[in-house]
């Protein structure tokens, strides 16, 4: 398989994007770091080549920051894993901007209200962030949890959909 790569400057700063031959996301994240996108992926889901070019997910990327928070809703992605994972990365998707969930909210929309680990495991593998956004999952407390790429960004992000959602 082919990739295209593509890395943007966002308020958050470089924002990378990995897509296949069907402009579906494999893997996004805040950094210039190919290496570092790659390794969201298991082994056996990396593309063999990788080549820059323009990704229509950037358009989305872009707009989302200009203002429409809506603009990732309908970006594809291509993700592998469990069951349990897919329903997961499929329930990220319809949490609504400014309207975070807790770990444990997310387990429970899971239908497994104490499966926190598990929630807390489904986001902190989930490669194509933003377009698939864990950064609206929360510790139970309110605080901000983890985030692969940086708790500046997962915060920014909760303060720009809160504003504008």
């Amino acid at each position: 398989m082919t990739a295209l790569i593509q890395t943007i400057d966002t308020p958050d700063g470089a924002f990378t994007i990995l897509t296949d031959d069907r402009q579906r996301v494999l893997a996004s994240g805040w950094t210039s770091d190919v290496e570092a996108i790659l390794g969201r992926l298991s082994a056996a889901n990396r593309p063999v080549h990788v080549r820059e070019g323009e990704t229509d997910a950037a358009a989305a990327a872009r707009a989302y920051y200009g203002g429409d928070l809506s603009a990732i809703d309908t970006v594809a992605v291509a993700q592998t894993g469990t069951a349990l994972q897919l329903a997961g990365w499929s329930a990220l998707r319809a949490i609504e901007p400014g309207a975070p969930l807790t770990y444990t909210g997310f387990a429970a929309r899971l239908g497994n209200p104490n499966a926190v680990r598990a929630a807390a495991s489904i986001c902190a593998r989930n490669a194509p962030a933003l377009f698939v956004p864990c950064h609206r999952v929360l510790r139970t407390d309110g605080s901000l949890g983890g985030f692969a790429w940086g708790l500046s960004v997962k915060e920014s992000l909760l303060a720009r959909e809160s504003i504008g959602g």
